[in-house]
């Protein structure tokens, strides 16, 4: 069977901690290059993965006529640079969330990816955990009852401000561009609608949104809020209310961090009430997934529309941020 052969632009921990032991799970997949210019650190996991190409700039890596795709953890000011070079040297791209800080870059990176055939992913990968398809599946069956309004948390508290990018207004920082985007993305997901309306406010710390509680008005009717922190103990959860009852998940983004991958539904109907537990691995899912759609030239679940999407969302937020207005969409 053949596999797609993944590179790794730098030593970012996501990368170190998630991504590429996911790799090494997958059956579709095999890493076969990692770039960094901190030597002892990229160094160390070549040698923990057993990675047999080792390069000290991110270019050189892209540049390997023997690597088919690329994985972009780079801080989020950089994505836009770094998907357009892979894509120009015909590399299909996973990149991690959010790919870009406005609409009008993910625009051109979609439409810029698609010139050059390459398949592109935005790293979205609580959506491969299979709760959330069961959830789905109950608000479909009626049980709950007509949906009337969904809620979603995303937060945890920041230790190293004053050297984490996440602070660092220049890079992409903030509870929005960092957690908020997970929050909005899984409304529109569960939901399977897009917000016409959006009214945000934020507490502003450095010049980034360090907390911020969001309110949307779906076009079927649907109302919804998040809230998001880089100030508050973690939590990744939502809550789904129908006329006839609720649907929790209080492990939904990081089911692997907070339950041992173990994902668990909570569905009260008043009277009764019962608990689900699916177990799975998201990570591992998404890199099988976009490994199996290279592989046959299919369409990736996180297509480049719904990336755009939720990034017009995302700038409707910061708008309304700004303004202290409702924002139309």
């Amino acid at each position: 069977m053949r596999k797609i052969r993944w590179g790794v632009l730098s030593t970012a921990k996501i990368a170190r901690t998630q991504l590429i032991p996911a790799i090494t799970r997958t059956n579709n997949a095999q890493l076969v290059s990692i770039a960094s210019s901190n030597k002892e650190v990229v160094q160390e996991i070549a040698a923990t993965y057993h990675i047999p190409k080792v390069y000290d700039n991110y270019k050189a890596l892209i540049e390997d006529p023997e690597i088919d795709a690329v994985y972009i953890p780079l801080p989020n000011h950089m994505h836009k640079e770094w998907v357009l070079e892979a894509a120009n040297h015909s590399k299909h791209i996973l990149c991690e969330k959010p790919v870009s800080l406005t609409t009008e870059e993910a625009l051109e990176m979609v439409a810029y990816c698609r010139e050059k055939n390459v398949k592109f992913m935005e790293a979205y990968m609580y959506q491969f955990h299979p709760q959330h398809e069961r959830v789905r599946e109950i608000i479909a069956s009626g049980e709950i009852g007509e949906v009337k309004l969904m809620k979603s948390s995303h937060s945890f508290y920041l230790e190293d401000r004053d050297t984490n990018i996440r602070f660092d207004k220049n890079k992409g920082g903030g509870s929005l561009y960092d957690v908020g985007c997970y929050s909005i993305h899984v409304i529109r997901h569960i939901l399977q609608t897009e917000p016409v309306k959006v009214f945000t406010q934020a507490e502003i710390d450095s010049g980034i949104d360090k907390s911020t509680q969001g309110f949307l008005t779906m076009e079927n009717g649907v109302r919804a809020m998040f809230d998001c922190s880089l100030d508050m103990v973690r939590r990744n959860e939502y809550e789904v209310i129908g006329t006839k009852g609720t649907i929790k998940v209080p492990f939904a983004f990081r089911p692997d961090m907070a339950n041992g991958g173990i994902g668990i539904i909570q569905v009260n109907l008043g009277e009764t009430s019962r608990e689900e537990k699916i177990s799975g691995d998201a990570y591992m899912s998404e890199v099988e997934h976009l490994s199996e759609v290279i592989l046959n030239d299919g369409t990736p679940a996180q297509t480049g529309e719904n990336t755009i999407q939720n990034m017009r969302v995302i700038d409707a937020c910061y708008e309304s941020i700004k303004t202290g207005e409702i924002i139309s969409l």
